[in-house]
Order: C-alpha cells, then sequence, then structure tokens
C-alpha cells in the first residue's frame, strides 16, 4: 500500500509528459532501438531505487513531484534524438546507475531517478566557474605578453638612441679624406660630382671607385685581460693589467653582416701612460697592449684602450667595450660545450703535447693553454698566438650560435657567468637592440681580418708596425660602402 502511494505520486509528472506528448521511459527506450531485457532492468532498477527510500539520490522528491522538469525535459529530448539515430550504445556506470549517450556524441545524460541532473548542475557551475578564471588567466597574459613586447621595443629604441648618439665620424672621414689626397685621388667637383651619384664632403675615390662612410655601423672594442682573477679596480696606476687580445667587432645593417678585426698585442701606436703613483701623465708611442695597465683595471682602463685603438684606426667612431679577464674564457668555453679545432702549432698543454694539425677538442683549462700560452723566446710568438686566437673565435663564434638557436636564454646565461670577470659600458638597453638586430646577421670567414704590418724588434721587447696602405683599405672595406 506504501508503495502504491509512492507510485501515485509520481502521476503529476506523468500527466505533464502525456500532455507534452512525450513517451513513457520504458516505451521510448524499446523505440530507440534498445534490448527489451535491458530496458526492464533499467526502469525496475530505477523502480527499485526510488522505493528504496535513500535521500542520497538528491532528487527523488523531485521527479516524484514533477518538480525536476526542465532536466526532465533534456532528458526524453535525448530520447527521442536517440530513437531517431540507431547508433546508441549503453553506457555502465558502478552502482545501479545507467546513462546513456549517441555513439561519438559526447558526454550522456543519467537515465531519470539516479541524482545525476542536480549534479550535472553543480559541474556546469564550477565549469563556468572555471572558464572565468581561465578567460581572466588568458587575458591577463595577453595583457603581460603586449606590455612586454610594447616594454621590449621601447627598450630596443632607446638602446639604438643611446648608441648611435655618442659616435662622432667626422675626424675619421676627414682624415681618410687627406689621405685619399695624399695617395693622388683628387675629390670630385661640379658636373663631374652630380654624374657621380652626388658627390658628399667626406667621400672618397680609390682605385677608380666611389666610397662613402656607414653612418649606421656600428663598432665595438673586446679586449682579453691577462688575469686570471675576477675584476677588482683599483687606483689608477700601471697594474690594470695587459691586454693580450684586442679585436673589434663590427656589426654593418645595410649587409646584415658581422665583421671582426683582430689587433696585434704588439701594435705600436699612441698610448696614455703615467708614473704609477697617480700624478704624472703623458702620451708615448708604445705597444697597444700596455694602454690597459696604464688605469684601474675597470673602466678608466677600458676608456683609454678605446682611445688608444680609435687613434690607431684614424678616429674611428667606438660605440662601447667589453674587458673580460682571460680567466673567463674557460666560462665560456665550457657554456658552448666545448670547441674542436685544428692545432696550428705544436704546444704544450701541461700534462700533455698537442701537435701541430692535430684535432683536438678544447675543455677546461686547455683552451685558456691554446690561446695565450706562446713561447716569448720564438720571435713572432705573439703574431701567431693572434692567428690561434682568431681561430678559435671562429670555430666559437658558431657553437655560440648554435647555442643560442637552442635556447634564446643563453645569452643572459653566458652574461651573468661573465659579470665577476667582465668590465663593459654596454647598457641592458643597448644589449637589448642589438641582440635583436644581431640575430639575423650572417657571420663568414672572409669577413675576419688581421691587421698586416711588421714584426721588429725594439730594444727589448718585439714591436708590431701596421702597414698604412694596407689599414687604409680595410678601413674602406669594412666601414664604408661603394656609392
Amino acid at each position: 500500500m506504501e508503495k502504491r502511494n509512492r507510485r501515485e505520486r509520481r502521476e503529476p509528472g506523468e500527466i505533464r509528459r502525456e500532455q507534452r506528448g512525450y513517451p513513457k521511459p520504458e516505451d521510448a527506450w524499446r523505440e530507440s532501438g534498445g534490448a527489451r531485457g535491458e530496458a526492464d532492468e533499467v526502469w525496475s532498477e530505477g523502480e527499485a531505487y526510488r522505493d528504496s527510500g535513500d535521500e542520497e539520490s538528491g532528487c527523488q522528491e523531485e521527479w516524484a513531484s514533477g518538480e525536476a522538469g526542465t532536466d526532465e525535459l533534456e532528458v526524453w529530448e535525448d530520447l527521442e534524438e536517440i530513437r531517431e539515430d540507431s547508433r546508441t550504445e549503453p553506457i555502465h556506470t558502478a552502482g545501479t546507475e545507467r546513462t546513456f549517450r549517441k555513439a561519438g556524441s559526447g558526454p550522456g545524460r543519467t537515465a531519470p531517478g539516479t541524482g545525476e541532473s542536480r549534479r550535472g548542475k553543480q559541474e556546469k557551475t564550477v565549469l563556468r566557474r572555471i572558464g572565468r578564471v581561465l578567460m581572466t588567466g588568458v587575458l591577463s597574459l595577453v595583457l603581460l605578453v603586449s606590455a612586454g613586447a610594447a616594454g621590449f621595443l621601447i627598450l630596443q629604441a632607446s638602446g639604438k638612441n643611446s648608441l648611435y648618439s655618442e659616435a662622432d665620424s667626422s675626424t675619421l672621414v676627414s682624415t681618410l679624406s687627406g689621405m685619399a689626397v695624399q695617395l693622388g685621388e683628387e675629390p670630385q667637383t661640379g658636373p663631374e660630382a652630380e654624374e657621380d651619384g652626388g658627390w658628399q664632403e667626406g667621400d672618397i675615390r680609390y682605385n677608380g671607385l666611389h666610397y662613402r662612410y656607414n653612418e649606421d655601423i656600428l663598432t665595438f672594442l673586446f679586449l682579453g685581460i691577462d688575469k686570471m682573477e675576477e675584476v677588482a679596480r683599483g687606483e689608477d696606476g700601471i697594474d690594470g693589467g695587459q691586454s693580450d687580445a684586442l679585436f673589434l667587432l663590427v656589426l654593418n645593417p645595410h649587409e646584415k653582416k658581422i665583421s671582426v678585426i683582430g689587433i696585434p698585442r704588439d701594435t705600436m701606436t699612441e698610448i696614455e701612460a703615467n708614473d704609477g703613483e697617480g700624478g704624472l701623465t703623458w702620451t708615448t708611442r708604445a705597444q697597444i697592449t700596455l694602454q690597459h695597465g696604464y688605469g684601474d683595471g675597470g673602466e678608466l682602463s677600458c676608456e683609454r684602450s678605446v682611445k688608444a685603438v680609435s687613434n690607431l684606426f684614424y678616429g674611428l667612431p667606438v660605440h662601447g667595450y667589453c674587458a673580460v679577464n682571460m680567466g673567463a674564457i674557460p666560462v665560456l668555453n665550457d657554456a658552448v660545450g666545448g670547441v674542436t679545432l685544428t692545432a696550428l702549432e705544436t704546444l704544450d698543454f701541461g700534462d700533455r703535447r698537442v701537435l701541430e694539425g692535430e684535432e683536438i677538442h678544447l675543455e677546461g683549462e686547455n683552451v685558456y693553454a691554446y690561446i695565450h700560452s706562446r713561447d716569448t723566446s720564438s720571435f713572432n710568438s705573439a703574431g701567431r698566438r693572434l692567428q690561434r686566437q682568431v681561430q678559435y673565435l671562429e670555430a666559437y663564434a658558431a657553437a655560440a650560435l648554435e647555442a643560442f638557436r637552442k635556447d634564446i636564454t643563453f645569452p643572459v646565461t653566458l652574461y651573468g657567468k661573465l659579470s665577476r670577470y667582465m668590465v663593459t659600458d654596454i647598457t641592458v638597453d643597448e644589449v637589448g637592440y642589438l641582440a635583436a638586430q644581431a640575430a639575423g646577421y650572417g657571420f663568414r670567414r672572409e669577413d675576419m681580418h688581421t691587421l698586416e704590418g711588421e714584426t721588429r724588434m725594439g730594444e727589448v721587447y718585439e714591436e708590431f708596425y701596421a702597414d698604412e696602405k694596407a689599414l687604409y683599405e680595410l678601413i674602406l672595406e669594412v666601414f664604408y660602402e661603394e656609392v
């Protein structure tokens, strides 16, 4: 009797289904193509579940009173679709719950009376909240990326302005124009200048070609200091450390290429010397390697070295410098996994001897021995060492470029490792601009240069004298362009 009353309580819901033209659940299941036995089992179990009085279903009162109308309607609409599509597969879950769905149509609905209607609403609510959180996160990320990109562009623009604002090519242009006249090349004037692409002040004609200085070129001086320890700035004196390696790195934005010029350490040029006590200073002609030693081992030493190199190149504008103590070379080398090359001469590596022509893989302290050691009793040992340095630099550049392709943060990592051994005036915004520019530049073996000249034995030490005509032609090749 009690069971009958409970069934009568379902009648309002059944009346509503009849008024809306929906079939009874068992009829709908049978018409949909489901097995009769399975349909009877499903609905008999559904009745048993409702009759059990188990309140965990969370919706038996709704179902009995017909208050779960919206979810009911969705269920029976799905049954109509199932009836029209014979590709229906029952999904059996744990317990007495039975779900069903159209094959390949995504999550199925649960049969009425199992309590999944309310849980479905709760899941939808949770999903909506998750969706709002995800959307907020995505929008925040977009804003951060946009702000970061804008900031990086601003940084690049600031770096570009900073680099070019300090460059002054007037001394170089004036000096080379005067040298052209000395070499028998007369400047163009009048109608001839108009026919020659418009002659401008500072232009040069050499061997029948019209040259003009490339104002967009960027030049940086790199120094390798003969100190193994970290940078320790001192007073202005004579203990700043000699620059055993000097290179000019040249970025040409017009041709998208990088050029490197190696400068022999014993090159004779004007330098600024002092008495070592912070008092008397004077200008003298001496090996360029000594200039860094006359200073504080930091910015002052570098600035004087820049001035000496600029004077050597007839007033060439240098846009920045970077001096690295030799103790950082193994760190630099091992950061790219070492470098493999062919030995240019026979050398002793402490516990072993490397023969000329032998292929070697440089790691740890061995790289320092290869690019720094030399037999001072052998004439022009510094010149041969420079050739090894150029060879190593070429191989290292290729390895570093490959490391950069694999990990775009490699320059940042390298900078962090170098910072304790390095002195530079290249700022963060300038680095940002240079990194963006140099990423698309090419580097070829023919763009590696060394000063041509003659090594002579001085009163005590070797002296290298640059060939002025060869230097003149090198400057035209690297820093000028044909009009």
